[in-house]
């Protein structure tokens, strides 16, 4: 296998066990076991366990950027966009059993710090450009604040993953989102937008 190879399939086998079991609780030694390679062998691309949370972590967040960048172009308006959006996060939460954001949150404080700057980033543009469509469509009322708005979505959209705040035993992650986006549109909506979320929702259920 070829080093490249080899490295993108130990980033993946990391990022299927990191999902699973969690970023504390799974170790150098059950990567090698489950990839069938030596611990050595890892770390000649990786020098440390923080390297290759790191590179699962971002390699993770550049394959979801770039699907809801993909949603967002081919969906015909902002609400039926964040109701895909909705449905591919939802997607990729499925392997998750391990609440990997608390996890990477309290062992890797530096790599979390930073992917969340780079969602910030990323989710606070991308909700500008659909704020703004919405409100040239008359979906969305034109005396909205589309900075804020921008802002408050982000806000709650990593507040709901806060697993104190709402324990996995009580909140299921896709009833949370749910919840939320429900919230977050009909707040914005004109009536026109009401209708539409409206036919939109008994369509999806």
């Amino acid at each position: 296998m070829k080093s490249i190879d080899l490295e993108k399939s130990i980033v993946i086998t990391s990022t299927e066990l990191f999902l699973t079991l969690g970023f504390k609780s799974v170790t150098m030694d059950d990567i090698a076991e489950e990839m069938k390679i030596s611990k050595k062998t890892i770390y000649t691309f990786f020098a440390n366990k923080e390297a290759l949370v790191q590179s699962v972590v971002f390699s993770m967040y550049s394959y979801i950027t770039t699907n809801l960048t993909k949603i967002r172009e081919k969906t015909n308006n902002p609400i039926s966009e964040l109701y895909e959006v909705k449905m591919f996060i939802m997607h990729q939460l499925k392997g998750e059993k391990a609440s990997p954001q608390h996890q990477l949150r309290k062992y890797y404080p530096n790599i979390h710090n930073e992917l969340q700057k780079k969602q910030f980033d990323f989710m606070t543009k991308s909700v500008k450009k659909s704020l703004t469509k919405g409100v040239e469509m008359k979906l969305f009322r034109p005396s909205i604040d589309i900075d804020f708005i921008s802002r408050m979505y982000f806000n709650g959209m990593v507040g709901i993953k806060n697993v104190d705040m709402f324990p996995i035993e009580k909140y299921s992650p896709e009833q949370l989102m749910e919840n939320y986006l429900d919230y977050h549109l009909r707040a914005i909506v004109t009536e026109d937008g009401m209708k539409l979320l409206s036919s939109y929702i008994k369509t999806k259920s």
